[in-house]
């Protein structure tokens, strides 16, 4: 391996695309943020499409009695049984279902400082947050977020508003761009438990929560965590990671920047380059693993592929094809 390590043009650093994100850009996905939708009726081809495992209930209606039956109530809501028991008719009152938060936890630690051909994970990380965040925000959902690094967690608590969207994509921002490969900081996969843990408290009931990470450090209390939240909320993994997990790298040399140093790989050297994809292989599959065993939907989500095409091939419809209606 050839390390050749070259400082580059501080303009270089604010300009790279693919490894910082501007605030302006986040903002543009608001216009991109359509064609997907985590409301229940889905395209057939979608990942919650038929899934029994899946909560994902969007809006409907709660209820609140059981009465007597009075001159213009609808024939259709009385309770038969309880009908038959007390001899006389009882309906079933409903009221319609206020709208629900959403919790966007998104991952901007060290280890998503990572990418070998188009974008950083962390990169991605920031696009999806943001599509999120304004889907939710459009279909008149509260949204809020958990944004962490090595260090901290930055938590914005749900309400429904631009502002609010704002505040969290600018957590998302200031937590990106402080991401440097030479940064003191080590990798520290206890935050994600850390922030799980953040959640469950503030998740009591009926939140619809995803998370976006490489899951670094997940383990079997990871999965606890997420078993224990998605009892009584709808939880989705967004699992991102690079081509580099499934397949050795190709093309000869290889240039990998972070905006600040650039490094350069010799991938003709076989081994080298099929070792890595082995032992990158092992731990996203380790990672699925533990996600598979909560039974809660997972998009997989690569740093190469359009993100807004991939959340709409997974959640919605993608582009091209016929039009499907997925809720509100």
């Amino acid at each position: 391996m050839d390390f050749s390590k070259v400082p580059l043009k501080a303009k270089q650093e604010a300009t790279a695309p693919g490894v910082y994100v501007e605030l302006d850009e986040l903002i543009r996905l608001q216009f991109k943020a359509r064609g997907f939708s985590f409301l229940p009726r889905q395209p057939i081809h979608s990942l919650l499409a038929g899934r029994h495992a899946s909560r994902i209930r969007g809006r409907g209606l709660d209820f609140e009695e059981l009465r007597g039956y009075l001159p213009g109530d609808d024939p259709r809501s009385i309770d038969w049984k309880v009908t038959a028991r007390a001899g006389k008719p009882y309906v079933r009152v409903f009221t319609e279902e206020r709208d629900r938060p959403a919790l966007l936890v998104v991952d901007q630690r060290i280890n998503m400082f990572f990418g070998t051909q188009v974008a950083m994970k962390s990169v991605v990380a920031a696009q999806l947050a943001a599509l999120g965040a304004w889907r939710v925000f459009d279909q008149g959902d509260r949204v809020g977020g958990l944004v962490f690094d090595d260090q901290d967690i930055v938590e914005v608590r749900p309400h429904r508003s631009r502002v609010r969207v704002m505040q969290i994509l600018q957590a998302v921002v200031d937590k990106n761009r402080a991401l440097r490969a030479d940064i003191e900081v080590e990798p520290n996969g206890a935050m994600l438990n850390k922030v799980l843990e953040r959640v469950v408290r503030t998740a009591h009931h009926d939140y619809l929560v995803t998370v976006i990470s490489d899951f670094h450090g997940a383990d079997d209390e990871t999965r606890r965590l997420l078993t224990r939240l998605a009892e009584h909320n709808d939880v989705l993994a967004a699992h991102l990671y690079d081509p580099s997990k499934v397949k050795p790298l190709e093309g000869g040399h290889l240039v990998l920047t972070d905006g600040q140093l650039q490094v350069e790989i010799d991938t003709s050297k076989g081994k080298l380059t099929r070792d890595l994809a082995d032992y990158f292989s092992a731990d996203l599959q380790e990672t699925k693993d533990i996600l598979a065993k909560v039974g809660i939907p997972v998009l997989l989500i690569d740093t190469v592929g359009d993100p807004v095409e991939q959340i709409r091939a997974i959640l919605g419809q993608a582009r091209g094809r016929q039009a499907a209606t997925v809720g509100r």
